[in-house]
């Protein structure tokens, strides 16, 4: 009978602390790939916590201006020429030969004016004229007759002197007479009423019949027409004290109307005031418009618009960089080491969407545009994605 051979009792053991080591060394494993994996997790979640507490802003530089402010103001306009027709006579309306919007030229005759009184004073004026000329013609015979009875010693030196002395009294008041036929013949001539130059008949204050009184205000009789020259008007602007400088004769601006929606009209700066009205605070400038096609109306409201001239040199930044606090007027600049540093700044002209900047920012320097609340300077600042740091600001 055969025997088996018999295993060694340690053997079950052996196999048991090699399964034990194995699955302890499996355990470790796994819990150290767990402790690294939160670790890991740990590390980047610190790292997103710090990218996401350093706030994130777009960044640009100041760029020079490239066009200049526009300066808009209220207008009126005026024809180039305007002369108010008063009556130099006296007298009643005979008849008037224009209307209001009629085109008239120099000389052309517009109104009539009857006026007995100065035809009677005329009347007057030649018969005292024609008396002096009578006495005169008979005192200078008489100068000459007793001049020629002077060779013949019939009458004396005195004598003949008193003569010569009459005739020429007697000539000057003709003299005097004719000129008083003169100037009512000259008046009389103002018994029409002629346009003063070429022009549109803009008013008319007056009737056939109507009584009318010499001369022009207060206690005289009104305005019997108004001529006004209108192929070109003037505009009067009140300028502010602050941009007289800016504005000088030659300077261009654009016009618009209501009545024309849409449409400008070119206009330029002919002369100012070179005074400030202490009222308004404001200088008197005025601008010359062409209007050969009649659609401007004098008397009418402007809206004049100017360009200001442009510094070229001179900076411009959105304005929603600025920031005002108890430091002033400041701007938020980003560092080459990514930190805030805040500049006080003046500014020149302010644009609306953009301000130009009078001191306190170089050209180099990079702008947060839109800096969030609370910033100081130090602070870490990460460029937003996008910003590709130099926006334009013209």
């Amino acid at each position: 009978m055969s025997s088996e051979p018999k295993l060694p009792a340690s053997a079950p053991n052996r196999r048991l602390r090699v399964a034990g080591i194995v699955g302890g060394v499996v355990a470790i494993l796994i819990v150290a790939a767990g402790i690294a994996t939160r670790a890991a997790d740990s590390r980047q979640l610190r790292t997103w916590t710090d990218a996401q507490a350093v706030p994130s802003a777009e960044v640009s530089t100041p760029l020079r201006g490239m066009s200049g402010a526009t300066l808009q103001l209220p207008g009126r306009l005026e024809a180039f020429s305007r002369a108010p027709q008063f009556a130099r006579v006296s007298g009643y309306l005979k008849s008037w030969r224009v209307d209001i919007g009629a085109h008239v030229k120099a000389g052309e005759l517009m109104a009539e004016i009857e006026t007995p009184d100065l035809d009677q004073q005329l009347l007057q004026a030649r018969g005292d004229l024609a008396s002096a000329q009578a006495n005169a013609s008979l005192a200078e015979s008489t100068a000459k007759r007793w001049q020629s009875m002077l060779a013949s010693d019939s009458v004396s030196r005195q004598e003949v002197d008193e003569r010569t002395a009459d005739y020429t009294a007697k000539d000057a008041l003709v003299q005097a007479a004719r000129a008083n036929v003169e100037r009512l013949v000259a008046t009389k001539g103002f018994a029409r009423i002629v346009a003063p130059f070429d022009g549109v008949v803009t008013a008319r204050d007056t009737d056939v019949g109507a009584l009318i009184n010499a001369g022009s205000g207060s206690g005289s009789g009104p305005e019997l027409f108004v001529v006004s020259d209108t192929k070109k008007l003037r505009v009067y602007v009140q300028v502010p004290q602050s941009y007289a400088p800016t504005i000088r004769p030659g300077a261009t601006a654009q016009l618009s109307v209501p009545e024309y929606p849409g449409r400008t009209f070119p206009a330029t700066v002919t002369a100012l005031a070179d005074s400030i009205n202490a009222a308004s605070g404001t200088t008197l400038v005025q601008l010359l418009v062409d209007n050969s096609s009649g659609q401007l109306l004098p008397g009418g409201f402007a809206d004049v618009r100017f360009n200001l001239p442009v510094n070229q040199q001179a900076l411009r930044v959105p304005a929603n960089s600025l920031v005002f606090d108890e430091h002033g007027l400041r701007i938020a600049t980003l560092g080459e080491d990514g930190r805030v540093k805040f500049k006080i700044v003046t500014i020149a002209h302010d644009y609306g969407e953009t301000v130009e900047i009078g001191s306190g920012l170089g050209a180099n320097d990079r702008i947060i545009d839109n800096p969030p609340d609370g910033l100081s300077d130090g602070d870490r600042v990460q460029v937003a994605a996008g910003s590709n740091g130099a926006k334009p600001h013209a």
